[in-house]
């Protein structure tokens, strides 16, 4: 007999917060009868509903309307819809790991018929249940489970959104990342294709020798990136310490101790902005390789990034991405061949600009700044205080080259390497080996933003002071993202580093171009968010739903 969704009751029609309240009796007076017991410590699964498909699922296996007999199966997941022909007759849709599978509940095949109807009226969406019973197909030719027995393994005391219609607020999606879950399987996609990616890359820098590393997560200097620190306080110490910005300066110090090649994978924090494409804490992978250079980490960048695109697609190197959004009709192709294009940065802002920068060591002096504050003010280029050479360089890139990297060669859009950069710009770079003024850098840009960032490093102890130094200099007029002396660091490289290339890569940005994301709180599990004002349930006599958006 052909199933048909539940007619409509009184309990569909309920707001959130009354269906809430009656639910939430409900299970309670299950937990005072112990009736069954709505929240039981143990069912014991014989199978996952991925297993189960793979090994049942296969045409022929089980034919329409006959089932496995002798055969009993233990799977458990979240209910998602529930219809019903008759009181004897019930089907639900069993989803977990992203499969679904009918359950097809009889009476006649109950281990209890007397309470098979107080036992199924029991089941709501969204409930989590564990199942016993027989593989089958019905008559029309769906695999399914037919239950002897089915068990409330956790309720769910809120109504859940339909799957039809899913969870349409995006601000509800982030802040209740477990209901976006349940819900979207493109949001599923994108997280187990995350995992991938950093897997891969993890795999790619084993296969060459790395190894893996920890440092600290807190210091008393914010070293290894330009960016301005958390600061949080050791309460044991009477200490204040930040939370770091990057784990260059540790990293490049296992470097001196013989450790020629390692990385880390993890968190950095940066207290700065939240936008499309910047979160407060955001993973990094960083590796250091010693007898290596800029040169070598181009190669080595291309060949990764090329290789994990192959990996996920099955050996393509082009990605869709369509920048304004998954329901724009605007579209790019994106091509991860080996070579990408590289670009040196002051020739193309003097391109661009139409002018002849000063000389690049001179690129640090008050003259310099005078002629960048110029062309900032000359192209309508916003650059608050303090208004340093590097800042203003920086701001000038943003507005006129990193914008380039988005319409060259439309449809096909490479990924792009800008190189060149001056040493004002870069304080832990190595200077250009025959371009005075310049460091050896270069960064991967897609699309108009920047995902990894590579040079080779400083080793020089006397020249990394004057850098820093020359940092100190900067925070004194007010750039609260430049660095502070790090003594221990410089110690470090007074024992000698040998010649060694650098390389950052931002795993969230990186994800969000290869899952075809515009948002990076789309590729956060748990993205930040401001805080919102909501009613705390502290009244357990007469609860409610808590953290409503």
């Amino acid at each position: 007999m052909m199933a048909t969704p539940t007619a409509p009751t009184n309990k569909d029609n309920l707001t959130p917060n009354q269906y809430f309240e009656l639910r939430s009796r409900q299970i309670l007076k299950l937990r005072e009868t112990q009736s069954p017991n709505p929240y039981p410590h143990k069912f014991e699964v014989s199978r996952s509903l991925t297993s189960y498909i793979t090994k049942y699922g296969e045409e022929g296996f089980i034919n329409p309307g006959e089932r496995v007999e002798g055969v009993t199966e233990a799977l458990a997941g979240r209910i998602h819809s529930i219809r019903s022909s008759s009181q004897k007759l019930r089907f639900y849709d069993l989803h977990s790991e992203g499969k679904k599978v009918q359950i097809m509940a009889t009476l006649q095949d109950a281990a209890d018929p007397k309470t098979f109807i107080e036992t199924h009226d029991i089941f709501r969406r969204g409930d989590i249940v564990g199942v016993i019973g027989t593989p089958s197909r019905t008559k029309k030719g769906e695999l399914s489970i037919s239950p002897s027995q089915m068990t409330l393994l956790a309720p769910n005391l809120h109504q859940l959104p339909s799957d039809h219609f899913g969870l349409k607020n995006q601000e509800t999606r982030y802040r209740k990342r477990y209901l976006d879950l349940i819900l979207s399987e493109d949001t599923r996609r994108i997280f187990y294709t995350r995992s991938r990616i950093i897997n891969y890359i993890r795999r790619f820098l084993d296969s060459l020798g790395f190894l893996e590393v920890e440092t600290p997560m807190t210091s008393m200097i914010a070293g290894g990136a330009t960016a301005k620190p958390f600061i949080t306080h050791h309460n044991d110490l009477d200490l204040d310490l930040f939370l770091r910005v990057a784990p260059e300066l540790y990293l490049k110090q296992l470097v001196v101790g013989g450790l020629d090649r390692v990385y880390e994978i993890g968190r950095v924090f940066r207290n700065e902005g939240i936008d499309l494409t910047h979160n407060p804490e955001f993973t990094i992978c960083e590796f250091y390789m010693a007898y290596a250079d800029m040169y070598d980490l181009m190669d080595m960048t291309e060949s990764l990034v090329e290789g994990l695109v192959k990996y996920l697609t099955g050996g393509s190197t082009t990605l869709s991405y369509q920048p304004e959004g998954k329901e724009s009709d605007k579209k790019y192709t994106l091509e991860f061949k080996r070579p990408w294009k590289r670009y040196d940065m002051i020739g193309t802002l003097e391109e661009k600009l139409g002018v002849t920068f000063p000389p690049g060591e001179t690129l640090h002096t008050a003259e310099a700044n005078i002629f960048l504050r110029g062309l900032c003010k000359k192209h309508h280029v916003e650059c608050s205080e303090p208004r340093t050479n590097a800042r203003l360089l920086d701001k000038l890139v943003g507005e006129f080259i990193e914008p380039f990297y988005i319409v060259i060669d439309i449809p096909y859009s490479p990924p792009h390497a800008p190189v060149g950069h001056p040493q004002v710009m870069s304080p832990l770079a190595k200077w250009h080996r025959s371009r005075p003024g310049l460091c050896e850098r270069f960064e991967g840009f897609m699309c108009g933003k920047e995902f990894c960032n590579a040079y080779t490093e400083l080793n020089d102890p006397f020249e990394q002071r004057a850098r820093f130094e020359e940092q100190l200099r900067q925070k004194a007029q007010g750039d609260d993202e430049a660095q502070d002396i790090d003594e221990t660091f410089v110690d470090a490289l007074e024992h000698g580093l040998p010649p060694t290339g650098g390389w950052g890569i931002g795993i969230d940005r990186l994800v969000m171009f290869l899952t075809n994301s515009t948002n990076i709180k789309e590729v956060l599990l748990f993205p930040a968010m401001k805080p919102i004002e909501s009613s705390t349930n502290t009244n357990a006599a007469n609860p409610e739903p808590s953290g409503q958006v």
